[in-house]
């Protein structure tokens, strides 16, 4: 019984960081193009959308995350709890960088972890999930660019639309346009807190849904201020024609995306949505911004950290095999140690080629 309060207790908490990070994709558009100013009311609107999409049309992805990743007789209620610490402390640590993270990414990573632990994976439904990963993100960013170009060349041909009239009803339609990309993303992102804990039968589907939608709305309200931020004002600037696009694209494909039950990273559509509208606007030269840097390895990074948390904990708590922790930790440090060896080499490096000396 205690395993079971814990459980629920770390999904309520991986719910309220699945709000914070969820913010900036789904709300970003808005705020960022001016159409939304108040980052409070913002934050508020997005909450309301992802309860009402969690409660609507979060049930078929639910349904994936909860049983066909992994088989169901393998979620355990410790299994559930292995799996849901492992993607909130992944996705912790996102949100303390401000980092748009996908939960379904980190989530999907440890069912993954627990799966390859108990060699017992649906390696098929896998494939296609990952691939739409990478599908997806692609094609926002793609539409981003072109949209972005489109739109150049019409506002420089019809000024108009930046001013005046025009511009209270683009306002409007982007805030609208806004609020059904977050309702996708309650759609979509529900399953991440409530999957494992209604394949384990703790709780009712609805229930889950419930619950975990409100409390997404929650971390929304309460931690959406800094992912918000740099989705937002730390990519590129954006006009309304283009945050309306943009949003658009991120609402349409998480929408069709979870009808079929699949979970898809809405901040990736969003951000890499925002980077092709980035370039169409600058060139190239936006791919050396920080920020996009940090953002693009903390994507591929999580997944894996997520998997081996996961993978970790079920052969530590579950099946009791210290030999392969120890093996697990031993090759985490040893590429930790690896990657500042390089490090500390080129910066020696370089500070012998500008010194000009030796040791």
């Amino acid at each position: 019984m205690i395993l079971t309060y814990a459980a629920c207790a770390v999904a309520l908490f991986f719910a309220l960081n699945i709000g914070a990070s969820g913010a900036a994709a789904s709300i970003s558009i808005p705020y960022g193009s001016g159409a939304l100013p108040n980052r409070k009311i913002a934050l508020l609107l997005c909450g309301i959308a992802i309860f009402a999409g969690a409660v609507l049309g979060g049930a078929e992805v639910v349904k994936t995350i909860g049983s066909d990743i992994i088989p169901h007789s393998f979620l355990t209620v410790k299994v559930v709890l292995i799996i849901l610490s492992s993607a909130a402390v992944a996705l912790f640590i996102a949100n303390l960088l401000s980092i748009p993270l996908s939960t379904s990414e980190i989530t999907v990573g440890a069912v993954v972890g627990v799966g390859v632990a108990k060699h017992a994976l649906f390696v098929n439904n896998i494939l296609v999930i990952v691939g739409f990963w990478f599908l997806i993100p692609a094609i926002g960013f793609t539409f981003g660019f072109l949209f972005g170009k489109l739109i150049k060349k019409a506002e420089q041909k019809y000024p108009q639309l930046k001013s005046g009239k025009t511009k209270k009803i683009l306002s409007i339609f982007v805030i609208i346009i806004g609020f059904f990309e977050s309702f996708s993303a309650g759609m979509n992102n529900v399953a991440n807190a409530a999957g494992p804990i209604v394949g384990a039968g703790i709780v009712s589907t609805q229930t889950g849904i419930l619950i975990g939608g409100f409390f997404i709305a929650l971390g929304v309200v309460l931690l959406g201020k800094g992912v918000l931020q740099t989705n937002a004002k730390r990519i590129t600037s954006f006009s309304l024609l283009e945050g309306g696009a943009i949003s658009g694209t991120g609402a349409t494909l998480v929408i069709l995306a979870s009808v079929f039950g699949l979970p898809v990273p809405l901040t990736q559509v969003t951000s890499t949505a925002i980077m092709g509208l980035g370039v169409a606007q600058k060139g190239k030269e936006i791919f050396k911004t920080r920020v996009i840097s940090k953002i693009v390895k903390v994507w591929i990074v999580s997944p894996f950290l997520a998997l081996v948390i996961s993978y970790g904990f079920i052969k530590m708590f579950v099946d009791s095999d210290i030999y392969s922790v120890i093996v697990l930790f031993s090759v985490c440090a040893a590429t930790l140690g690896t990657i500042s060896l390089v490090k500390t080499i080129r910066e020696d490096n370089r500070t012998t080629f500008e010194n000009g000396g030796g040791i």
